[in-house]
């Protein structure tokens, strides 16, 4: 553990004088599928947060930490230098990012690195928020997706290709329904009913992924035609139809998608499933009380659990050793 310190840095340099908490970010349905243009339905997770912040006379933080984070921002900003057009095409005011790292700025979050929920996402949308001279307005699909494309520029850096779609969620902060590769909307995922006892959980796999070698990895599968046409012809559909149902509140039908979505990441994707869950993932299967899915590209970090009676399956995965993080409860998710 890093020392706990006090670190007086009293110069705000160029950033805005007001604060903005960035949360995380739950990817929902469209993990790989969307890079063949599956939909995709992305909500924000208040349960982590993060901001751009300067470690003040009043302020308590872990200095370790908080020095790395500097560092690490350092090298984002020679990354933004490094390709000078990035930095004009996103508008950025890159002086005035440099004069704040030399004042101390770092990133104090709560949301854990490599775990599928949107780190370098929130981190992506403080910084635009903070040094964009001309911030593109979301107000329609097209500014939407202005903002998407700027996004999947910064976040690059991170994950050698992006798509953009974290940043934008814990940018705009609303439930995000992606449909097709240039059509981004903002949508309402149907409310929670107080006399039900399902829910949306995650379950900590111990362990952080890396988002860049899975991804390669599904792509060298993808050129192989037998698996290639998995994807296109149950995997994206699968997808789809979950994303319609659960937006349409038709969650008998819902279920029904979801017992064979998290069934076909069972039998194809094995790779990006932490070993130690296997057991836990066909135990849903077989019980029908919980279901779990990829929550981001996998390899560790967090799944993302569903169930109709949320009492039933924190039992049974308790029973296990397992501990979960509900993300919404009293959903329902009987009809």
């Amino acid at each position: 553990m890093g020392q706990v310190r006090k670190w007086s840095v009293k110069n705000t340099g160029g950033m805005k004088n007001k604060i903005k908490v960035f949360n995380a970010k739950i990817l929902l349905f469209g993990e790989y599928t969307v890079i063949f243009d599956s939909k995709a339905l992305t909500i924000p997770y208040t349960y982590f947060s993060g901001n751009l912040s300067f470690i003040g006379d009043n302020k308590y933080t872990n200095y370790d930490k908080a020095i790395q984070s500097n560092r690490n921002l350092h090298l984002l900003l020679d990354h933004f230098l490094k390709h000078e057009p990035l930095g004009e095409r996103c508008s950025l005011d890159l002086k005035a990012f440099h004069h704040d790292l030399e004042k101390g700025l770092y990133f104090e979050s709560s949301i854990p690195q490599g775990y599928g929920v949107g780190s370098s996402g929130a981190l992506i949308a403080s910084i635009y928020d903070r040094y964009c001279k001309t911030p593109v307005i979301a107000r329609d699909n097209h500014s939407i997706q202005q903002l998407k494309e700027i996004f999947s520029l910064m976040e690059s850096y991170y994950h050698g290709t992006s798509s953009g779609m974290d940043p934008l969620n814990c940018y705009i902060g609303q439930p995000l329904l992606f449909e097709e590769r240039d059509k981004v909307n903002t949508v309402k995922v149907p409310n929670p009913k107080n006399n039900s006892n399902g829910a949306v959980f995650l379950i900590n796999s111990g362990s952080p992924g890396a988002t860049e070698p899975l991804v390669k990895l599904f792509l060298s599968k993808a050129r192989v035609p037998d698996f290639k046409k998995k994807i296109t012809d149950t995997l994206i559909p699968l997808t789809n139809h979950s994303i319609d149902k659960i937006l349409q509140g038709d969650l008998l039908g819902f279920f029904d998608k979801l017992h064979e979505l998290s069934g076909f990441q069972y039998k194809y994707f094995r790779e990006m499933i932490p070993p130690d869950f296997l057991g836990l993932w066909n135990q849903g299967l077989e019980t029908g009380e919980f279901y779990l899915k990829l929550c981001g590209s996998g390899g560790g970090g967090f799944l993302l659990g569903f169930t109709r009676d949320y009492s039933v399956a924190d039992s049974l995965i308790k029973d296990s050793g397992i501990e979960i993080i509900p993300v919404f409860k009293n959903v329902n998710l009987k009809k």
